[in-house]
């Protein structure tokens, strides 16, 4: 049964929703990861403000955030393909 401070959803009562329960789960644990390391990225220039030729130049940076949010949409939709 649902109540106010419930914080995640209610109990299933079908096996399709106990997978969705599931699957919502498993995509929260993704965006709290994705909000851990973007916040510690972030902590990390604001606090040592080193501006590296590396950074403003460097085509492996522009490469890897290309491609890391294309792997963590396949990460979070492969499990919602089963349903």
């Amino acid at each position: 049964m649902a109540t106010w401070s419930n914080l995640s959803l209610q109990d299933s009562a079908s096996p399709l929703m106990e997978q969705l329960s599931f699957f919502h789960d498993h995509t929260m644990v993704v965006v709290l990861l994705i909000t851990v390391i973007v916040g510690y990225v972030l902590s990390y220039m604001l606090i040592i403000s080193y501006t590296s030729r590396n950074l403003l130049h460097g085509h492996l940076i522009e490469t890897i955030w290309t491609t890391l949010p294309a792997i963590t949409l396949i990460f979070i939709a492969l499990p919602s393909l089963r349903l």
